[in-house]
């Protein structure tokens, strides 16, 4: 079974991030990192491996991005995937989803006979959650997405994903595109012998060109979506202090609570 995992390098969220001149997220000057919801995908891919003992399963993680994304992953090799890709091309800085999906597809097919595409709820710079479903389109596949708990048997994969009201239970049969909340199960630190053994895996560089892609597909040119303003997030503002006298503090937290629609 052959199992391709989404890992996306982004703005490490307690860093000072910032945009180029152009609107589109600045990701060379800024400490990144493989986006947090991405590590349950891994996770959830290296679960089904190490569940179907006996069977040759190869894992590789996949990530569209500039040099640095190669960290990204590095680091799902750490964790215990067996190889890894990286697509990195000038042009396709400023992508939008239509165009990061297909490059991924691309990437896909290049890779051969694919079982299971696994990504995460979405990621922690964009925040879409549109791409699993785009890659599922271009690559003719069902999808079953937003995965809480996955399950496995065979050819067949079933998932529950939980709703505001209720939790389903979806199935499908390999292969497909799946996609897997921050519910799946906590993503796993990677050893020191797994970070020693990742130095040893495979990880290949992929163009454009090495895709059939032409330039003019992809980049902010190409894409349907645009940013034409950013500002600044305004400087918090200091709290309201509830005193409490005589007693009275709870009332008063009660009442401010109330005037504020809190409670």
């Amino acid at each position: 079974m052959n199992i391709v995992v989404l890992v996306k390098y982004v703005p490490d969220a307690t860093a000072d991030r910032q945009f180029e001149d152009d609107f589109t997220v600045d990701r060379v000057n800024v400490d990144g990192l493989l986006s947090e919801l991405d590590e349950y995908a891994v996770e959830q891919s290296l679960q089904i491996k190490e569940k179907r003992e006996g069977e040759e399963i190869t894992v590789t993680a996949l990530t569209v991005g500039p040099e640095a994304a190669e960290a990204a992953v590095r680091k799902a090799l750490q964790m215990g995937a067996d190889k890894g890709v990286h697509v990195v091309d000038d042009a396709i800085a400023g992508s939008d989803s239509i165009a990061t999906s297909l490059v991924l597809a691309k990437a896909i097919e290049k890779l051969g006979p694919v079982d299971l595409v696994v990504g995460g709820l979405a990621s922690t710079d964009a925040g879409m959650s549109v791409v699993p479903a785009m890659l599922a389109e271009r690559l003719g596949l069902p999808q079953v997405t937003l995965a809480s708990v996955v399950e496995t048997q065979g050819d067949q994969i079933r998932i529950k994903r939980d709703g505001d009201v209720a939790t389903e239970v979806i199935g499908g049969t390999l292969p497909l595109v799946l996609s897997v909340t921050d519910q799946s199960g906590e993503a796993r630190y990677p050893s020191f012998k797994g970070i020693m053994a990742a130095k040893k895996k495979p990880l290949e560089t992929w163009s454009l060109a090495d895709l059939g892609v032409d330039a003019a597909q992809v980049g902010l040119a190409a894409a349907y979506t645009a940013v034409e303003e950013t500002a600044a997030r305004p400087p918090r503002t200091a709290g309201e202090i509830v005193t409490d006298e005589d007693g009275s503090g709870a009332k008063a937290l009660a009442e401010f609570l109330a005037s504020k629609k809190f409670i």
